[in-house]
């Protein structure tokens, strides 16, 4: 009994529905219908006197760019040339730089602009306990290559393809380092930043 109770009020309900529609179809035909209407979901072109006269089509002379990436997306941000001196160069758009304590591993991505230079854009570190509970030692050659997997994946979340990486030469060819490195660049992050156009 309760399926055919239920058949019926979806009947009930799918004849209600028809009801609606047809009375729709006989008020419409009902309408006087202009030869200038379009009956299609696409709306027409306005007339040229009614955009000048709508001020939200007015297209603005002045463009402000609220995306702060937009120009380094393009290669035509300015990059910080500093001295010839300093090192690392201050040339880039974003720098990573691995810091090795006695006890932990931390990786952080710098940005090139001089406001911001004391905030990393991005860092990863075994002091997290997400990172430090898979890990068995803190700061060895294993704990270097998956700082640099999970410094990969956080740059490429954010939107960070490129970025310069420069150690200490010294540094440079210790094991752990080398797998940081290696590391980073299987995890999808270029080491090394398209060149600036200038225009």
């Amino acid at each position: 009994m309760a399926l055919l109770g239920h058949i019926g009020r979806n009947v009930s309900v799918f004849v209600g529905r028809v009801r609606t529609r047809v009375a729709c179809v006989k008020n419409f035909k009902d309408l006087s219908i202009q030869p200038d209407v379009r009956l299609s979901s696409i709306a027409a072109p306005a007339s040229p006197s009614a955009v000048l006269d709508n001020d939200n089509e007015v297209v603005s002379e002045k463009f402000i760019n609220r995306n702060p990436r937009n120009l380094e997306l393009l290669a035509l941000a300015v990059k910080d040339r500093g001295w010839r001196t300093v090192w690392p160069s201050r040339q880039h758009w974003h720098r990573v730089v691995l810091s090795r304590s006695q006890k932990h591993v931390t990786a952080q991505v710098l940005s090139g602009d001089p406001a911001s230079l004391s905030r990393p854009v991005v860092s990863a570190s075994t002091q997290e306990w997400a990172v430090k509970k898979h890990l068995g030692p803190t700061c060895g050659v294993s704990a270097c290559e998956n700082i640099g997997r999970v410094l990969a994946q956080r740059c490429l979340e954010a939107g960070i393809r490129h970025a310069t990486f420069r150690a200490i030469p010294w540094e440079f060819r210790s094991q752990s380092v080398q797998k940081f490195r290696d590391a980073l660049k299987e995890g999808g992050l270029i080491l090394s930043e398209p060149r600036r156009i200038y225009k």
